[in-house]
């Protein structure tokens, strides 16, 4: 079976996982762990990570044929507004809903996951088609800070809060919050708050909470770095980031502007029907946290050193 999809290589010797990212098949981290496994081909021998292209060889992953054609490099981000009960996999064994059911079809590439949110929380998640986007979005040394807001059963008392922001030794290691903050809404022993991460492991507030001895009963992500999910986009659906949007997230990790797709009116009509034949949206809870924010992704003073890559 014979998947065309292009991509630029804009000098020789590009590295394969790097040329694999940009056609949007995975990220990095995903190729890096395909060409381990065995499953990526150059001329038929068995890739190595690292290996470098010159532009002309048969790539296959998993026996699929991916054909390298000069086309400009195809970046584009959606924001989406993620529900309780839906996995970030791409197919589900138990049959649940997965959050790849609701985007928008690709001709070529697929849909990129920035990071993952489990089945019982909701809120922002980012897809791109670009996997070196996502790579350095998810990579710890470009200090991507995720902004959760959480519903706290049980007295949260102002030692724990210090404890939490110092640091709390977890099974994979020292976990804390950068910040704390209580919304100012609410009071009682189920009272929200909004607290900062620096990384994604793997249901690591609700383990920093629940280490002090508390109950999170509800998690939602407000922010990704300089993305914030405003209350203009519904619980279950999406929408595509504008080219300033799209020039302020890459800045973020030091990659150069890449101009958008100019989409036919046809693309356009498509886009506005599937939105329209979504599932409608799931109310909000009345005791969620209200954002001040009105700007879906703003600009932050840059850091002073990149790291390199």
């Amino acid at each position: 079976m014979n998947d065309e999809l292009p991509v630029e290589i804009t000098q020789t010797g590009e590295r394969i996982q790097k040329i694999l990212s940009h056609l949007g098949i995975g990220s990095r981290r995903d190729i890096e762990r395909w060409i381990a496994d065995g499953r990526v081909k150059v001329n038929g021998t068995v890739a190595t990570l690292g290996q470098r292209l010159e532009g002309n060889e048969t790539i296959t992953v998993d026996d699929r044929v991916v054909s390298i054609k000069e086309l400009a490099p195809l970046r584009r981000v959606i924001i989406y507004n993620k529900p309780e009960g839906e996995v970030c996999t791409r197919s589900d064994p138990e049959g649940r809903p997965t959050v790849f059911e609701r985007l928008p079809r690709l001709k070529t590439g697929r849909w990129i996951n920035i990071g993952r949110l489990d089945i019982n929380t909701s809120g922002l998640l980012l897809f791109t088609t670009d996997g070196e986007l996502a790579n350095r979005l998810m990579h710890p040394s470009y200090q991507m800070d995720r902004e959760y807001a959480v519903r706290v059963r049980g007295e949260v008392t102002e030692e724990m809060m210090e404890t939490l922001k110092a640091g709390v030794m977890l099974e994979d290691g020292l976990a804390k919050f950068s910040d704390i903050q209580a919304a100012p809404e609410g009071d009682g022993l189920n009272r929200w708050y909004h607290c900062v991460v620096m990384e994604g492991r793997n249901r690591e507030v609700r383990r920093l909470w629940e280490s002090q001895g508390l109950v999170v009963s509800r998690l939602k992500r407000v922010r990704f770095g300089p993305v914030f999910l405003t209350a203009s986009l519904s619980v279950g659906r999406w929408r595509e980031m504008d080219q300033r949007e799209l020039d302020i997230l890459s800045a973020e990790v030091g990659l150069e502007s890449v101009a958008l797709p100019e989409l036919s009116v046809k693309v356009k009509d498509r886009i506005k029907r599937m939105q329209r034949k979504m599932v409608k949206p799931v109310k909000a809870a009345k005791n969620s946290v209200k954002r001040s924010k009105v700007t879906t992704v703003a600009e932050r003073p840059m850091p002073t050193k990149k790291p390199k890559r």
